[in-house]
């Protein structure tokens, strides 16, 4: 069975030829793109992609548009940031899976390998995160404007095969500049959830949603004193960064200092200090 695929795109002239090479065996390629002012719509239509562009105001309206509004040829759309890659055996077990999946089942989550100076992170990058990323047309919404959440009427199941990330191919500039822009999305959203009383977020904890629950969870842990400093100690020490030399490194001191960010912001909204502009 053929399976399309959607790319989000801004500004992403270096990954997106090779994103679309790794996927080339589909025959339907959509990049939505939110206004690129590079050469990244030009590159993505002469590597055969359909694109289609819409103004960015969160991910998660530009992941719903991308789901509802946009007609696919096939009924399962593989959504990709155009610095992820899909490796041969991922596209192998796509595709079998997707052939056997019942009309109950209306998405798939995956692992990702992230990968900096050629290392693969897998410690300190807190491997494994699941990402829901093969969805059936018309079978799922996305909350949560950064870091978004996946909703579906059916059922999930997991991918065994992983999708290759490379967050730092564009220098670190960029992912810094992604990074501070995320942190300010996050915080404000910290921010709401921390006005919540703490009796309220204690009773999702037993509730029998699991969104619900790792909602309850998320904000709990944003109320931890020093979870910055815990974020290196668990990345570096508890999951063995260490391992990894100087890519296990770098990526905890990096991540620490991305979630001590929100922090600093999300205390700057509460107190309504002089906002969180990135």
């Amino acid at each position: 069975m053929s399976i399309s695929i959607l790319i989000l795109t801004l500004d992403e002239e270096i990954d997106i030829a090779a994103c679309i090479a790794s996927v080339a065996w589909s025959p339907d390629i959509v990049v939505l793109d939110s206004g690129s002012r590079d050469r990244t719509r030009e590159i993505a239509l002469s590597s055969g992609a359909r694109v289609l562009v819409r103004p960015f105001d969160d991910y998660a309206s530009q992941r719903n548009f991308g789901l509802s509004q946009i007609e696919y040829r096939n009924p399962w759309v593989l959504m990709l940031d155009a610095d992820e890659r899909v490796p041969p055996e991922l596209r192998t077990e796509i595709e079998l899976r997707v052939a056997g999946a019942g009309p109950q089942v209306g998405l798939f989550r995956v692992r990702r390998r992230d990968f900096l100076y050629d290392t693969w992170i897998r410690g300190s990058g807190g491997y494994p995160t699941w990402f829901p990323r093969l969805a059936r047309v018309g079978r799922v919404r996305v909350e949560r404007s950064v870091n978004e959440e996946y909703h579906t009427d059916g059922t999930v199941e997991a991918l065994d095969r992983h999708l290759h990330h490379y967050p730092f191919s564009k220098g670190l500039d960029r992912w810094i500049g992604r990074h501070n822009l995320y942190s300010t999305m996050e915080a404000n959203l910290m921010a709401d959830r921390a006005r919540e009383p703490l009796g309220a977020v204690l009773r999702r904890l037993v509730t029998a949603d699991p969104v619900r629950r790792r909602k309850a969870v998320k904000t709990l842990v944003y109320r931890v004193p020093g979870r910055p400093l815990l974020v290196f100690f668990a990345l570096y020490i508890v999951r063995r960064g260490f391992m990894e030399g100087r890519a296990g490194f770098t990526f905890a001191m990096l991540r620490a200092w991305y979630e001590f960010l929100i922090d600093c912001k999300r205390r700057e909204v509460v107190r309504g200090g002089g906002g969180t502009g990135s």
